[in-house]
């Protein structure tokens, strides 16, 4: 039941019944102070502008008009023309009860390609991964939940000039006898190694150069060392993801590689449309549209003088894929704020020439950076780059002391488990619940806490419910019962359950995660707050009053599930 839909359903239609144009809309809002109702409408003003009416006059009409028995139990017009709307309690226990997911309507499914991880195989995933991944996948789950069609594609950088440096690498250490998994156990230090052979020794380095040329003219030799390289690249990847929980397997993988043949063939229909112009060698596309405050052009370089295809080059290559073979509807790319003019540009001169049209959404939704505690990039103590593995490492370790001192009578097996699902979602949720277009600080301290805003706190909610049915002697995933709503407490947990396809609806369209985590949160304070005032299994709480809080419970259980889920956090039965 998606009540703010339903309230603007009926409103619209009392609107257009008094002749107000269509594209003005009730906009319907959760109340900001309970004294004012639940729901606030607030488009009889805009509306009564474009009309040339006065704004509370038209308010006063729209109620007159409108239908809302046995959905409110007040209505009223406050202010300059607010319409405040109070829900009844009868049928708030009724949308409860009948209450079913956004991703049963009958609209349309649409495709949604989503461009997010992508990480460079040359190097081990590090906290510079981290945000694209899981914001990615979180809108990835959210969509899904919709019904929507995803496709997750992984743009990993498996191509370019310092794979020359790294084959020719490898083939140092095979030559010695050494297995390729052995010599790339670790990728960062493999690729200094190569990086520093690569400085310090020009025969090495002429050696590497040779092999980029070698690599991309399909050398079957190069192209063998190329893959192993890449499948234990690969390999160390799905790793991480697997522990991070997010759902991205090998199948989502469409490498810069694998754009390759395409390349030659684009560059030559950009000429021809006379969209890519010779430029001292170079061929380079001029975006008129993207000029500067002094009217030059934004110049996008597709081929450099040496012959070379450049990620711009191939990110126009995906972008033709994501669009005509893959028949997106949406295409987004959860990639930093620092590629904000490379994905204009592309999406620019994407447009220009054609390789995806008008009607397809090109969204590109950047986020900020983790800051260590000094205010700068998070690094080591030594000031190196944090490796992914390392973090989510480290997060089990502190989470497993935490646990252990909660719970001590727990053994190593459960500590361990509950531990990686405590850190993991420690970690996901102190990233998520922040704008993602601001940079924020990471402090374990703080995003392990059980108490505040944090991914134990909602967590350890989740498990507080199961354990009142466990007391209750009650199997929580087959009670029902019916909900009524006659205490305060009730009532603002009833409101915030129905909240939940509204926040999910909002967050699929605008791709913020942490609008969902304000709404969880919200939500588990709502809960807190009900179950403390209003007894759930005292002796003297009469039966059906019991049953229905129980199903309170149940419902707050199942929607914080559910949320925790998409934000690919997991909970457990005991903390």
């Amino acid at each position: 039941m998606v009540l703010k839909t339903l309230l603007e359903e009926r409103l619209s239609h009392a609107m257009e019944e008094l002749g107000i144009p269509k594209d003005c809309t009730p906009m319907v809002a959760v109340s900001a102070r309970v004294q004012n109702g639940d729901y606030q409408a607030n488009g009889a003003m805009a509306a009564a502008k474009r009309a040339g009416l006065n704004p509370r006059e038209l308010a006063h009409r729209i109620l007159e008009k409108v239908d809302l028995d046995g959905i409110v139990e007040s209505i009223e017009v406050a202010g300059p023309g607010f319409i405040n709307l109070r829900i009844c309690a009868k049928f708030l226990g009724t949308a409860l009860s009948n209450s079913t997911p956004e991703n049963s309507s009958t609209r349309a499914v649409q495709t949604v390609v989503i461009d997010y991880s992508g990480p460079n195989l040359a190097k081990e995933m590090h906290v510079g991964h981290l945000r694209s991944t899981i914001i990615g996948d979180c809108i990835a789950r959210v969509l899904e939940y919709r019904g929507e069609r995803v496709i997750r594609q992984n743009h990993v950088g498996d191509w370019g000039t310092q794979f020359g440096m790294l084959i020719a690498e490898l083939e140092l250490h095979l030559g010695k006898g050494e297995p390729a998994n052995l010599a790339l156990d670790d990728l960062e230090k493999f690729y200094q190694q190569a990086k520093r052979h690569f400085d310090e020794d020009p025969q090495f380095a002429e050696h590497a150069r040779a092999y980029v040329v070698r690599l991309q003219s399909g050398d079957d030799h190069c192209r063998s060392l190329w893959r192993q390289f890449i499948t234990i690249s690969i390999k160390h990847n799905l790793d991480i993801y697997q522990r991070l929980n997010v759902g991205l397997s090998e199948e989502h993988i469409k490498a810069e590689s694998a754009y390759n043949e395409q390349l030659a063939g684009l560059l030559q229909r950009l000429t021809d449309q006379q969209i890519a112009v010779d430029d001292q060698g170079a061929k380079v596309i001029y975006l008129d549209e993207l000029a500067d405050k002094k009217g030059r052009p934004s110049a996008m370089i597709v081929r450099k003088s040496d012959g070379g295809f450049l990620y711009s080059t191939t990110d126009l290559a995906a972008l033709e894929y994501r669009a005509q073979t893959l028949n997106a509807h949406r295409v987004l790319y959860f990639i930093d704020a620092r590629q904000s003019l490379h994905m204009q540009q592309v999406f620019c001169a994407g447009r220009r020439a054609e390789l995806v049209t008008s009607g397809v959404k090109l969204e590109h939704h950047a986020f900020g950076t983790m800051m260590g505690k000094d205010g700068k990039p998070f690094k080591t103590r030594s000031g190196g780059t944090v490796k992914l593995a390392d973090l989510i490492t480290e997060s089990a370790e502190r989470a497993a002391q935490l646990v252990q001192s909660k719970n001590p009578d727990l053994n190593d097996e459960d500590i361990a488990t509950i531990a990686r699902k405590v850190g993991i979602g420690a970690i996901k949720y102190a990233d998520l619940s922040k704008t993602r277009t601001q940079d924020y600080v990471f402090d374990w301290d703080e995003m392990l806490s059980f108490e505040g805003n944090t991914g134990p706190y909602l967590q350890y909610a989740v498990t507080r419910v199961g354990s009142l049915f466990k007391r209750a002697g009650l199997d929580m995933r087959t009670f029902a019962a019916p909900a009524r709503i006659d205490q305060p407490e009730e009532r603002a947990l009833a409101l915030a359950l129905l909240q939940f396809d509204d926040v999910i609806e909002q967050v699929a369209s605008e791709c913020y995660p942490h609008v969902l985590c304000s709404y969880l949160y919200g939500l588990t304070s709502a809960f807190m707050t009900f179950y403390e005032a209003c007894p759930v299994l005292k002796k003297e709480t009469p039966s059906a009053i019991q049953d229905s809080r129980l199903q309170l419970c149940k419902l707050t259980a199942e929607k914080m599930s559910c949320g925790l889920d998409l934000l690919g956090i997991e909970v457990m039965p005991t903390m």
